[in-house]
């Protein structure tokens, strides 16, 4: 048995605007085993970013997560003081974002900002920080450690920024990385190489990840376990190859025909058809029933329940 490390349970995290209240995250629970990769994985949009922010606590205003519980370790995350969570954040939880030129700041050495994470949670004069910082770097894969130190992001590429934030990730050793689409962005052999080295790292170091991305195709290598985001709903949760091979929600399995794949020929993709529905006002019922080919007069009358259809298979769809 896999003793679970993160739990997040009935979590509820709206935007209040003036439009309405946007129920960006809507009941969803997932969960994260000790040195296990679990995905999350929906369209834009569908909440899985203010489900990682939530997590962390750092949810923007006019957001506000209004219920549920993300228990780690045991310990409700939600219930901690400010100061508690600053504890917790970096040290025990890190986060890799997808856009690295808006988390590192222009105007400070790479460096440095990496040392000050270690000098925030370790007790550490600045002279070990930095030669932490060096080490980090050259951890990461990024040649000429010693110089790229005292580079500011803009002297580096995308991908060398984005490793940068790796090794700010890794620098205090947490036992949870939250990857958020920290390929976004970046070319196809680049995208490769940075989930590569995730993969390497969370391996040697025996960190947890929980990888977020819209991309079923890059999870295949790199996860054991996947959840299914749509419309701040969670609709399937499944191990990695009954996600590929017996994927039960139709909404996973239209996101599976729009990948593409060396092993077999598409002359045209599928795509979903519709549009992503309104959270401000919600379609009643299954949230996925104005674009499900396969919808039938229940689906828009109630909401189906997250029942188990396989051995370690759950989905929420009126067809089961």
């Amino acid at each position: 048995m896999i003793q679970e490390l993160l739990q997040v349970d009935d979590l509820r995290t709206y935007f209040y605007t003036h439009r309405g209240t946007v129920r960006a995250v809507d009941g969803v629970s997932i969960s994260v085993g000790e040195g296990q990769s679990v995905a999350l994985v929906g369209e834009s949009g569908c909440g899985k970013s203010v489900t990682a922010l939530s997590v962390m606590r750092l949810v923007p205003p006019p957001g506000k997560t209004v219920g549920g519980r993300v228990l780690f370790k045991g310990h409700d995350l939600l219930g901690l003081t400010p100061d508690e969570m600053t504890e917790v954040r970096g040290a025990q939880i890190a986060t890799i974002f997808q856009d690295p030129m808006t988390f590192l700041n222009p105007v400070w050495k790479v460096g440095d900002q990496i040392a000050e994470a270690i000098l925030l949670h370790q007790d550490k004069p600045k002279k070990a920080a930095r030669k932490d910082a060096v080490e980090l770097i050259r951890a990461v894969g990024i040649p000429s450690a010693e110089q790229i130190i005292d580079y500011y992001p803009f002297q580096l590429s995308g991908g060398m920024r984005q490793r940068i934030l790796i090794a700010m990730a890794i620098s205090c050793n947490p036992v949870l990385l939250i990857a958020d689409e920290p390929t976004t962005a970046l070319d196809v052999t680049v995208q490769m190489q940075i989930l590569h080295l995730i993969k390497r790292l969370v391996a040697e170091k025996g960190i947890s990840l929980l990888l977020i991305t819209h991309d079923l195709g890059i999870v295949a290598d790199t996860c054991d376990r996947v959840f299914v985001m749509y419309a701040g709903k969670i609709v399937e949760s499944a191990d990695i190859s009954d996600i590929y091979y017996n994927p039960k929600h139709p909404y996973t399995k239209g996101l599976l025909e729009g990948v593409l794949s060396i092993d077999e020929f598409k002359a045209e993709l599928k795509t979903i058809g519709g549009f992503v529905p309104d959270l401000v006002d919600p379609p009643n019922g299954c949230r996925f029933q104005p674009r499900c080919p396969y919808a039938k007069p229940v689906c828009s009358q109630e909401e189906p329940p997250f029942k188990q259809v396989e051995l370690q298979q759950f989905t929420a769809c009126w067809l089961y």
